[in-house]
């Protein structure tokens, strides 16, 4: 399939490739959807095998951040960056500000920020050369690591499920198995102890696992025996996929609420889970804190705000869930209905012409 036939496929607006041969750069920007706003979206740096599997990324992800910022209430649309090459060993100053001049000439198009591969170093290269990033250090008046918001969004959303699934209205005394131990992950798992309850948690990198159990006192296991653990909540917050033929059938949970990406392997491990009586958080749904993190930062950071328009994550699992119950259909097919029906009622908003455009972000204020 060529790349037109590809975007044709995703619904994509523009992909853009970009290289750069004396400083070794091989990029794709994906823009998926503009009808709400300037798409955001990541840059990941990966050692892609092929092009073509770097364009595949690059278009699913994107594609997502239209979704999630949607779902948020977001007035943005969605993009996403990806850098062909090894965070390890192919990093450079030249590199990244090849990249930033890049995202410059999409004139606020295309907003980048932090993704796998890719941290505040060198998001600040890439601000040598464009305006038009988010991640920021708090030195350059930026929110800083959005991990402790993206794991606040996940708590709200897991207040949602409780109350949806066990008519509760609180996590005290329930016990949340959370899958992936990093920056969200372990945010999470403190947060979830604040609320009482009881955590198991696992990582596939022993550093991590280490710190949880030594500064948390959690309880561990293996990271192939997280499957299997009788818990009231599955929280993945590591890898993508993990909802699929063979996870699913070997769990005992009633919700699935965490912060990872694409937890779904294909739309029909969700429609699995909505036979089985499991209640699924669409992930682009619940993990949007860190999303909001950056639009806030966006506007002129405030923390307090962030939270604020974080805790709506609640109120937006609701509402998929009321969807879900009336129309008797999936609730990442709740999700998709939602977001759609807000960016055809923005879409048909914009054919009015008023003359003017609204000004919000950072750089148009000078």
């Amino acid at each position: 399939m060529t790349p037109l036939a590809k975007m044709e496929e995703f619904g994509h607006e523009e992909v853009i490739f970009c290289q750069n041969k004396d400083v070794g750069l091989r990029a794709i920007i994906a823009i998926h959807d503009t009808t709400l706003g300037p798409a955001l979206g990541g840059t990941r740096m990966w050692p892609y095998k092929t092009e073509e599997e770097a364009l595949l990324d690059a278009l699913r992800l994107s594609r997502a951040m239209t979704y999630k910022a949607a779902a948020a209430g977001l007035n943005l649309g969605g993009g996403k960056a990806v850098i062909i090459g090894d965070p390890k060993k192919d990093k450079s100053e030249a590199l990244f500000r090849a990249f930033g001049r890049f995202v410059e000439s999409l004139k606020g198009r295309f907003i980048t920020g932090e993704d796998v591969g890719i941290d505040v170093n060198d998001i600040e290269y890439m601000y040598m050369e464009t305006r038009y990033v988010s991640g920021l250090s708090p030195a350059h008046g930026g929110g800083g690591d959005p991990a402790p918001v993206t794991a606040f969004g996940v708590l709200q959303g897991m207040q949602a499920c409780v109350q949806e699934k066990l008519g509760r209205d609180s996590l005290k005394g329930l016990s949340v198995a959370v899958q992936g131990l990093g920056h969200v992950g372990f945010n999470l798992a403190a947060r979830l102890l604040d609320e009482g309850a009881h955590v198991i948690g696992t990582d596939i990198d022993p550093e991590k696992v280490e710190r949880a159990r030594s500064e948390l006192k959690i309880e561990i296991v293996n990271p192939e025996e997280i499957y299997d653990v009788d818990a009231h909540i599955f929280a993945p917050c590591a890898l993508g996929a993990v909802l699929n033929d063979q996870t699913i059938p070997r769990m005992r949970f009633k919700i699935i609420a965490g912060a990872a990406n694409n937890q779904l392997e294909e739309d029909r491990h969700g429609v699995e889970l909505h036979r089985r009586g499991i209640l699924y958080a669409p992930d682009y749904v619940i993990n949007a804190g860190g999303l909001i993190n950056v639009y806030v930062e966006l506007e002129g950071y405030d923390r307090e705000r962030a939270l604020r328009m974080t805790r709506g994550i609640y109120y937006n699992l609701r509402r998929v869930f009321d969807i879900s119950k009336r129309e008797n259909i999936p609730t990442f097919q709740a999700a998709d209905r939602l977001v759609e029906e807000r960016i055809a009622m923005v879409r048909r908003l914009k054919s009015m012409y008023t003359g003017q455009a609204v000004h919000r972000f950072r750089w148009e204020m000078r």
